[in-house]
Parts: structure tokens; C-alpha cells; sequence
């Protein structure tokens, strides 16, 4: 089996402004693994290595771009999660023509389910390692955002995939990951220290959205400020359905419990 990759310029808030596309040769079928755009690079490869299965890791549109162009240009078998196959369409412009659910193989692939970044979030495990989509970066953080994102689940998915000891993860964004144990560790408990800082506000007397962002970051958020208070909204919903906080969706009024 060979993991090959191009990375695609998209319309993504994540750094350096692309995603990788990968391209899994195997015995029992070559697949490409989102395809966010179609690139003289990917076409390519494509056309080096053959395409029989085109999957993503989850249907966010710096992802899926390039899959309807290349199951036309290819006649690949097009594969969504189970459940999110009007998701997949939507964002696609194509239905797939098969589903697949945890424990499934798609070509050497094997599906993993890690929801948390998106409801529809999974992995896929090869030999060389999990392409991991957005559940993992080398540097920086994963936005886990409401009103997708589910810290909860994010937790969930990090856990599982540091059990599998991976030997190297395929992230969506940045170079491959070489410490999956250190690397899943960190994001891990970046979250956790987030919470903290989130909860901690809460119970300092920040009673808005808007309020808890500003005591829980300890930065100037800029243009980022939107996904901060996202970010925050997604922390409160966990700390609501834990009982430790009362969070108003709808008003972004928020005390503690």
C-alpha cells in the first residue's frame, strides 16, 4: 500500500490555505481521499495511479470540492457515512453511490468514526497510518465550533485514535504527523485547558458568549473572533449537558450551576 498526496488550494480557514488530497494504492482498490479541488498536481496523480473509490473525511466544502469532477473524469464508486448521505450531497453536488459505517473497508481503507469537528467526521486506517482528515494537526489547533462541533465527541475521537497507536496520522491540513501519541496528547488537552478557561469565566461572572470570550482568551482575536465565539458556544453546550453550566442557546445567556 502507498499514501500519496497533493495539496489543494481551497477556501479554508485552516493554515496555508490548502487541504491535502490523498491517494491510497491497494491491492483491493485505489482511493482518493478528499478531494477538494481539481489541480493540473492532482489530475496527475489521478491519471498515474488510478481511482476506483472517492471518499472524505467529512463534507465541509474545503474538503469535496473536486469529487464530483473526478468520479465523472474516473467512474470511481463515490462512498458516504451512512445517515449524512443528503450532507454528502448537498455539499458534493453528487449522491453517492454507496455508504459505509464504522468497521467498513473501502478499497485497503478502513472507516473509523470520529465525529466531534463535524457530525459526519471520519478516519480512514491504512498500513502506514489513519488519515485522520480534521480531527489532528502537527502545529496549531482544530476548530471544534458550534453549531457542527461537539467537544464532547472531539474528546471521544481523540482517545480512540491514540489507542490505535498509529504510526503516523494524514492530517487534512499540514505536513503528516510522525508523534501521533504527542501530537493527539496535545490537542487533547488544549481542550481541556480551554474548558477550564471557559468554565472558569462562567463562574467569574462572564454571563454572555461575547463576555466568556473575552475573559478566556488572552488574546487580540481580530478576524478571528467569529470562530472564537463559536469555539465557546460549542465548550458551554458540553458543560451545560454536564450540569456544570446553564447556557440559553438562543439568548447566549449563560450561569453557573
Amino acid at each position: 500500500m502507498t499514501c500519496r498526496s497533493v495539496a489543494v488550494p481551497t477556501e479554508t480557514t485552516a493554515a496555508g490555505g490548502e487541504t491535502n488530497a490523498y491517494l491510497v494504492d491497494d491491492p483491493a482498490g485505489s482511493v482518493l481521499v478528499d478531494p477538494a479541488g481539481r489541480t493540473d498536481r492532482l489530475d496527475a496523480l489521478v491519471a498515474e495511479g488510478g481511482v476506483d473509490h472517492v471518499a472524505v473525511t467529512h463534507a465541509h466544502p474545503d474538503h469535496v470540492g473536486g469529487v464530483a469532477a473526478y468520479a465523472a473524469a474516473t467512474g470511481a464508486t463515490v462512498w458516504a457515512r451512512r445517515g449524512r448521505e443528503a450532507r454528502f450531497a448537498a455539499a458534493t453536488g453528487r449522491p453517492p453511490d454507496r455508504t459505509f459505517v464504522e468497521g467498513d473497508d473501502v478499497g485497503g481503507l478502513t472507516v473509523l468514526d470520529t465525529p466531534g469537528h463535524a457530525p459526519d467526521h471520519v478516519a480512514f486506517e491504512a498500513d502506514e497510518g489513519i488519515l485522520s482528515g480534521d480531527l489532528a494537526v502537527a502545529s496549531g489547533s482544530v476548530a471544534v465550533a458550534a453549531p457542527e462541533g461537539d467537544v464532547r465527541a472531539y474528546l471521544v475521537a481523540l482517545r480512540r485514535l491514540r489507542a490505535r497507536d498509529p504510526d503516523r496520522l494524514f492530517p487534512g491540513h499540514g505536513p503528516v504527523v510522525d508523534d501521533p501519541r504527542a501530537v493527539l496528547d496535545r490537542l487533547y488537552f488544549h481542550r481541556l485547558d480551554r474548558e477550564r478557561r471557559v468554565e472558569r469565566a462562567v463562574r467569574g461572572g462572564a454571563a454572555s458568549v461575547d463576555a466568556v470570550v473575552d475573559a478566556a482568551y488572552d488574546r487580540e482575536l481580530g478576524d478571528l473572533r467569529d470562530l472564537a465565539a463559536a469555539t465557546v458556544r460549542a465548550h458551554l453546550d458540553k458543560l451545560d449537558v454536564e450540569g456544570r453550566v446553564r447556557f440559553d442557546r438562543e439568548s447566549g445567556r449563560v450561569t453557573p450551576a
